[in-house]
Order: C-alpha cells, then structure tokens, then sequence
C-alpha cells in the first residue's frame, strides 16, 4: 500500500450522485433481505471501477486508488457471489483478474512493479486463492487457473524471505529504491503466513504448511506479536528489528486470524486453537463497548484521519472473522457477536447519497460524508457475512476443488532451485528464534507513533 490522500467524500457525491436517503434496509432474519442489501451495495462499488470501459486498464481502479485494493475489491466481488449466489459480476471479475497477472503469472505486472510492495502482491493473490476454495467459474482453457495464480504469488514471497537481517521476515517493499524497503512489517508478513496456511489445506503439500510455521514463529519471536496477541504494525531491519511501529490496524491482526484458523483446521494441534483465540481476544480493540460490538479503525477513525487505504481494512478483517468460522467452528461464539452488532451499525451508516455507505459504523444512521470503494467493500463483506452459515466452507483438491495448480508457478521460477517446493522441508533449525504505512509514518518508527496501546 502506498500513501493515499483524504478529503475524497467530494469525489464521491459527484460519482454516486443524489442527495441523502434513508439507510439502507435489512431485515436480518431475511435471506433475501440481506442478499439485496449486499447487491444494492456492490452496486454501489462498482460505480467506481472503471477497468471494463472502453479505452480503460482492465482491473485498475482511478485514482485515488491504489492498485492493490483493485486486488481486493475483485475478492469481495468473489466473496458477494459466494454468499448470493448472483452471478452478475463473474465476467468482469474473470477479466479483472486475468488481467493484471503480469507476463509471469505471478500478478508482477510491468505497470506496478516498480511500486508494488509484497502486501499489495498478497492482496491479489488472496482473491484467486478464495476464487480456487470457493469454486468461482474456471478461467478459460489456455488462460492462468485461480490455484496456480496463488502459488506463483506464493512461490515469489517465499523467493524473498530475508534470513540475512533479523533472522528471517519479508520485507514490505520488494525493491531496494522503495521507501519502506528497510521496514519489515505484520501485514506482509500475515499475508504470506495465510497464503501458505490456505495453500496448505487445499493442496495437502505440506511444505505450505511448513512456511506457515516459519512464518509465524518469525513473527511471533521478532516481537511484531506480543504474548498478549498484540499485533505491532512493523520494525526496522536496520536496527536489527528491536524497535517496534506500535500502531494496531484491524487487518494487521485479522489476516494472522484466519491463517491460524486454517493451521487449527489441517492440524487439529492445541496450539493453533490457543493462537486463534489469542488474536480473537485481541481484536476486543478494534471494538466499541458503547454501542457494543461495533467494528472501528481505533487508529484513525476517531480521528477523522483514516486515509483511502485505510477506509478498506474493516472489508478484510469482515471477510476473515466469518472465514475463520467456516474453518473453526468454535469461533462462531466468539465471532457472531461482533459480526452481528457491526453489520447492523454498518446498514445504518450506508445513508449516503444514493445509499451509499459511510465510513464510521458508529455514527448510526447519520452520514459521514466518506463513501467510496473501501466503505462499499466493508458494508457488504460485514452484512454479507450474515450469511456465512448458508454457504459451504472452502474446497480442497480432494473435497472437490477444481482449480488446476502449478507448484511451479511464478516468475519463471520452473526448475529453480530457489523455488521452495522444489527444495527440503524447513527444519527446526532454520525456524526463526529470536502496514501498510505511509512514508511520514515509517520516519516516526524510531520515536514511537502517534497513537500507542498503554
């Protein structure tokens, strides 16, 4: 992710149009109810995408955006057909996705790569591999396969993994020239922790599950973890990782939630289930207790300052709370709670013109003026979450899962010796021991940030 801009709400009005209405209605005892919300919704997102008209890239959204939360509208459009069944948006989310793979499939494409980060990478990585667990439709014979597409994203990260500073971890930036390049952070880091852990499950190789580990050992013995579930945003290789960014975002902790689900799931260890209910436990944070429950970017929500990155993250961390479920069942106590409160706050909020959505789920029904792609994304994956007990859980290749894999996928990475899969299981031995930020941020790691945990 990259630095983003505020005071966006005016370019939003002039897309949406109108003047404000009523919020949206949902009965939430009503399949139905909920599944108009959630299309009236992604109706509303999709006024931005402008990729399938003429003259236009394929799979970029206009600026203010960057190209990665692109990668993460096309995982909701996934996510929104999972939970309705509607199939109106299969073939711009086939094309979107096809068409930012880059000439290795690996989703490095010449347009972004000077700029791409390992997180934004992720981000459409995430999107084919639920396209792969959910059964979306194929890619044509002859085109890349959603499960091949992941394991090319998969196999670059890994290609990446840095034991010569701070004993292992990826690094935010993949390219030297990047600000950021120094700063190995929790959301790079998680994203390749639950790429694997998913990898794993659907395929049954466990050298995905190996990294997972490695990961998360990493993670957890730098300290971006905390024996508490804290998740730190990121640290400094340049200091030896001993100085932590101590800002929470949502997401941050969420995408190490449901990758310790899926490990829960292929394991069945204690340790997995103790983990999961750690960082469940942590995100009691990003929660209001007045109203109860309700979904919040404690970083800069109350502050009015959260950029147009940052208005997407409550999509994710809804996308991952109702995933985690299907894969844990357990959680479902533990989860269903603060899915149920923010779903309902998050209707209220979507009083904007033309219905559109708000960004703060605890202003009730009053607008706050900042609607766009990520508050659109975040209402419908909160209120389509609603629906996460009517739908399957995720395939595997022996659960009937269709998608063709490549364990070799990536970068040209085929009869690489670097390419993990083709190389020895990690062993114990090699285990480590010991946000995306914008570049005003990264200077004030050192000093500590502007918002800290007690």
């Amino acid at each position: 992710m990259k630095a983003s801009h505020l005071g966006y709400s005016a370019v939003s009005a002039l897309l949406l149009g109108g003047s404000s209405v009523n919020a949206i209605q949902v009965d939430f005892t009503s399949t139905q109810s909920i599944i108009q919300a959630c299309s009236e919704i992604t109706y509303g997102m999709m006024k931005y995408y402008t990729g399938n008209n003429t003259g236009d890239t394929p799979g970029n959204l206009p600026s203010p955006y960057y190209w990665w939360e692109a990668g993460g509208m096309f995982g909701s459009l996934i996510d929104y057909w999972y939970y309705t069944g509607d199939e109106s948006y299969i073939p711009v989310t086939t094309q979107g996705l096809l068409s930012q793979v880059g000439p290795d499939n690996d989703y490095m494409p010449p347009n972004q790569t000077k700029t791409e980060g390992n997180d934004d990478q992720a981000f459409w990585g995430f999107a084919v591999m639920s396209a792969a667990e959910y059964k979306f439709p194929d890619p044509p014979a002859g085109q890349p396969q959603w499960l091949a597409l992941a394991q090319a994203v998969f196999n670059t990260q890994a290609g990446r993994w840095d034991p010569q500073t701070c004993g292992g971890g990826l690094r935010w930036q993949i390219f030297t020239f990047n600000n950021g390049f120094n700063y190995k952070n929790s959301i790079s880091n998680g994203c390749f922790f639950q790429l694997a852990a998913r990898l794993a499950a659907y395929t049954g190789n466990q050298t995905y599950a190996q990294w997972a580990e490695k990961t998360w050992d990493w993670v957890n013995g730098v300290g971006l973890i905390t024996p508490q579930y804290v998740v730190w945003d990121g640290t400094d290789d340049t200091q030896n990782c001993t100085s932590f960014n101590h800002i929470q975002w949502t997401y941050n902790a969420a995408v190490y939630l449901l990758g310790a689900a899926v490990m829960w799931n292929i394991t069945s260890d204690q340790v997995w289930k103790d983990r999961t209910n750690g960082i469940i436990n942590g995100l009691d944070v990003f929660f209001t207790t007045t109203p109860a429950n309700v979904m919040y970017e404690v970083a800069c929500e109350p502050q009015g300052t959260c950029d147009v990155d940052q208005q997407s993250f409550k999509a994710y961390v809804s996308r991952w709370m109702a995933a985690t479920i299907k894969v844990a069942p357990w959680t479902e106590s533990m989860l269903q709670p603060k899915l149920q409160a923010s779903s309902e706050a998050a209707a209220q909020q979507c009083s904007g013109p033309n219905n559109a959505c708000g960004l703060q789920w605890t202003k009730g029904s009053t607008y706050d003026g900042l609607t766009g792609v990520g508050q659109q994304m975040a209402a419908m994956e909160v209120i389509g979450a609603r629906l996460i007990d009517r739908v399957g859980g995720p395939v595997t290749n022996k659960t009937g899962g269709t998608s063709v894999g490549d364990p070799s996928a990536g970068s040209g990475q085929n009869n690489n010796p670097s390419n993990p899969l083709a190389t020895k299981p990690v062993t114990t031995g090699e285990k480590a021991g010991a946000g995306f930020l914008t570049a005003l941020i990264l200077i004030g790691i050192l000093g500590g940030a502007w918002w800290m945990v007690a």
